[in-house]
């Protein structure tokens, strides 16, 4: 990060910060929390048995890890086999390494055909009928409809794993539904995560730090509008102390 070699007072990172990084000087704080959801084509010929059952950990593991299951018929043994193309990222990103850590791996051990920003991923889900992948939220749902973008759908995650989207895990209708579930922590972190400023040191610079207290009370009403989720009260006055000399 530019932030750690002196080039400039603030970076922005999308993933956990590193040990390596914390002994380098980096300080930091949250602003806002995002997610990575798991997606597919809507016109995937299981997408209603998936909606219903939904893919536990395990089972996405064993599509993108382990490669155990290729074939959506493993899964859902009365439906005719139908395989599944995998989609991951090309470029290193916090993304990828969210939703790898949350398989208990990093981006490095994601298979899948690799493609370039989260743009791309998204296009070639909606382009490929057997077509599966993850993406940033704001790039699943229009911010304005509120709605996943035409041509895809989310990937309910079975998070108590009884093979059963419960009413409590069905939260991916609306974006605004999604986000609570992610600020309440129903949705898993990862791969939800937090979204942060990063200086080396606590910042000297008055303007920095002025722009981050901005950023904790008055611009946290734009976090949703923008397609991002708002910090717990509690979680902004402990970094709003933090700032503090």
């Amino acid at each position: 990060m530019d932030c750690l070699s002196g080039m400039a007072d603030l970076g922005m990172v999308s993933r956990q910060i590193t040990e390596d990084e914390k002994l380098k000087g980096a300080w930091f704080i949250a602003v806002a929390k995002d997610a990575v959801v798991p997606t597919i084509n809507s016109h995937c010929p299981v997408l209603n048995e998936i909606k219903k059952y939904g893919l536990t950990k395990q089972q996405f593991t064993d599509i993108y890890i382990t490669e155990k299951i290729h074939s959506w018929h493993q899964i859902f043994p009365s439906k005719q086999p139908v395989r599944i193309n995998t989609y991951t990222r090309s470029d290193a990103c916090g993304a990828a390494q969210v939703w790898g850590e949350y398989l208990a791996n990093g981006q490095e051990d994601l298979n899948g055909t690799a493609v370039f920003g989260d743009p791309s991923i998204a296009s070639a889900i909606k382009n490929d009928k057997l077509g599966t992948g993850f993406n940033n939220i704001i790039y699943v749902y229009d911010i304005h409809s509120r709605k996943v973008y035409e041509g895809m759908e989310v990937i309910p995650i079975d998070l108590n794993e009884n093979r059963i989207i419960d009413s409590t895990e069905n939260f991916y209708s609306t974006l605004d539904q999604l986000m609570e579930a992610v600020r309440s922590g129903r949705y898993p972190s990862p791969p939800a995560r937090d979204l942060y400023f990063v200086s080396k040191g606590p910042p000297s610079n008055p303007s920095a730090v002025l722009f981050m207290e901005w950023i904790l009370t008055e611009g946290q009403q734009y976090v949703m509008e923008a397609g991002y989720v708002r910090l717990k009260e509690d979680i902004i006055n402990a970094y709003l102390q933090k700032l503090k000399p």
